[in-house]
């Protein structure tokens, strides 16, 4: 009568677990810097809400004849007046302004409009440390 060996044999697994570990040394890295990534995009995600919630800020201001939303004015409006315009007032956890005292400072300050010079977000785990640019639109 025959007998039928079943499984594996020691040397499959270890040429298995060695390959696994090969690839696992190789594929680290690329995960590793993911979360630097990830961070810059959450941040560049927060910026441009942060736009669009001037934006929409500036309309509401300007249909209600200032009665309705922020002032944000050139010169006066520090980058932590953008704050509550968010959706619960405040900026994700891990995502700040680089400088929440900047000034706010608006190409027109007569209200139509410009590019902040000085409201820039960034993650606390992100790789681009300067952070991300917020478009302001001034409404007084």
């Amino acid at each position: 009568m025959k007998t039928i060996q079943q499984g594996f044999t020691l040397i499959e697994l270890v040429v298995v677990i060695v390959i696994l570990g090969i690839l696992a040394a190789t594929a680290m890295p690329r995960f590793i810097n993911m979360a630097g990534e990830a961070g810059d995009g959450s941040a560049q995600g927060v910026a441009g809400a942060l736009s669009s919630a001037a934006s929409l800020n500036y309309g509401q201001r300007l249909a209600s004849n200032g009665a309705r939303g922020t002032a944000i004015t050139s010169g006066t409006s520090t980058c932590a007046a953008l704050t509550p315009l968010m959706t619960g007032g405040a900026l994700p956890a891990e995502v700040a302004f680089v400088d929440p005292t900047a000034t706010i400072t608006c190409t027109n300050p007569a209200g139509s409009g410009g590019t902040s010079t000085g409201c820039m977000v960034a993650h606390a785990r992100g790789a681009t440390a300067a952070g991300f640019p917020v478009t302001v639109i001034c409404t007084d």
